[in-house]
């Protein structure tokens, strides 16, 4: 779906290019008034484009098919509040937003202490005992800025902390991943009292609408891992001064690769064996993420969480479309031939997450493809590195091997190969290589 931008005076020339600007009538009033409050916020809005990233995709060759989409606009740090070198801040965005007479803005909050508790490296700014500079200087600055009446017409959808509660099942003893960093996160309260808080603050603005990450299928899908993962959810929700009422909805595959259907996988026994006995599947009941937020939001529901909620899928990256899509079932040799064989999503395995290669375009931002789900979204903007592949002196984020295509090493696993792509930059910088990738393996292709 392309979305219309109506546009006071601050064009970009991506949107011109891609013929999305519909100027605003003449007279039209700029009175402010509260937006209502709606079930879901994305039916009938009119989303921001950044302009930021708007230009970079725009200026690689054939972008200006997507430059006009809307995409999450990310606040992972201090700085990026206010805007720093020469970067758009919050306020900036919600005036270009206003200019561009959107009418629902996307904003990531992904700043806790000890952020990343579970990878190789951990990248956050603040440590895990500097909850109190979280709150005053990252959630407040956030909350005074939406709540400036001069916004009350704006839906504002915040993803509250994403890739973080999960990691305090996955990445904890006795679990063979667990981290020193996860330990002492999970100990000291700073993911859920945090959230918490986050959520108490937002709730409090009556045109935001909050979302938590509920991470996706192949990280907690199993019963051992989602389960627990839900009663955090409920902790994190009911801390700090919050309530579940604070919770808007869920988000699921926030910047990760895993596809809407695995169309293609159709039985589930092949000559007497189950596909959950594979490799691959690892004996996850969930294949793929639409079955799986289906199944996650009536859990969520029983375990107290409004009737009302829906769910934002997060389709930057995961259409892996492109020459090496399947187009049939596979061959039914045997089970793990026929999932090889049939699988859409082409990762060694299904936890690999950074710059994967081979990966398209998703589905386009639409609102209400579905019932539950509020939309399909690109809350990661498509083209951002999700990190180095190398070592880079003097780099804002620490090396995390995860992102080296050469690593095999990941402790207590099977040697893997990390499935990253080569020369890929630090993290949050423009990936062209893989943007002109996520364009030819688009799905649906443009």
């Amino acid at each position: 779906m392309r979305s219309l931008i109506r546009v006071g005076h601050a064009l970009t020339a991506a949107a011109i290019a891609a013929g999305l600007v519909v100027t605003a009538p003449a007279g039209a009033s700029t009175a402010p008034h509260w937006s209502p409050r709606l079930d879901n916020p994305y039916v009938g809005a009119r989303p921001y484009v950044n302009p930021e990233w708007s230009a970079r995709a725009a200026a690689e060759p054939g972008g200006t098919a997507v430059a006009g989409q809307p995409t999450g606009v990310w606040l992972d740090s201090i700085a990026s509040v206010h805007g720093a070198d020469g970067t758009m801040g919050l306020r900036a965005h919600l005036d270009e937003a206003l200019r561009q007479n959107a009418t629902l803005v996307q904003l990531v909050l992904w700043n806790l202490p000890g952020r990343d508790c579970g990878r190789l490296a951990t990248n956050g700014e603040l440590a895990w005992g500097e909850l109190p500079r979280y709150k005053q200087e990252f959630v407040d600055p956030i909350a005074a800025i939406l709540a400036d009446p001069a916004y009350a017409r704006l839906r504002v959808v915040t993803v509250v902390e994403p890739n973080s509660l999960p990691y305090l099942v996955t990445h904890v003893q006795p679990r063979s991943d667990a981290t020193l960093a996860c330990e002492y996160v999970k100990a000291a309260g700073s993911y859920t009292e945090g959230i918490g808080y986050a959520l108490a603050k937002l709730g409090a603005i009556r045109n935001v609408y909050s979302y938590l990450d509920i991470s996706h299928h192949g990280n907690i899908g199993w019963d051992d891992n989602r389960k627990p993962t839900l009663a955090l959810l409920v902790k994190a929700a009911t801390s700090g001064g919050s309530r579940l009422g604070n919770v808007h909805g869920f988000i699921a595959n926030t910047a990760n690769y895993s596809v809407l259907r695995e169309e293609f996988i159709v039985k589930t026994v092949i000559n007497g064996q189950h596909i959950q006995q594979t490799r691959w599947v690892d004996w996850n009941p969930f294949i793929d993420e639409l079955s799986f937020v289906d199944f996650f939001r009536t859990e969520a529901v029983a375990a107290g969480f409004t009737a009302q909620v829906g769910v934002l899928l997060d389709t930057s990256r995961n259409g892996w479309g492109g020459p090496n899509r399947p187009t049939k079932p596979g061959y039914e040799t045997n089970v793990d031939v026929y999932v090889e064989t049939s699988r859409i999503d082409r990762r060694a395995r299904i936890w690999n997450w950074c710059n994967q290669v081979g990966t398209g375009l998703g589905e386009r931002p639409v609102a209400a493809p579905r019932p539950n789900v509020d939309a399909y979204v690109w809350m990661k903007p498509p083209g951002e590195s999700d990190g180095g592949s190398i070592h880079f002196p003097n780099s804002e984020e620490l090396f995390n091997r995860e992102c080296d295509p050469y690593y095999d090493g990941r402790p207590n696993a099977s040697p893997d190969p990390t499935g990253a792509w080569p020369d890929a930059p630090p993290a949050g910088h423009w990936h062209s290589a893989q943007f002109r990738e996520l364009l030819r393996n688009a799905h649906p292709a443009l």
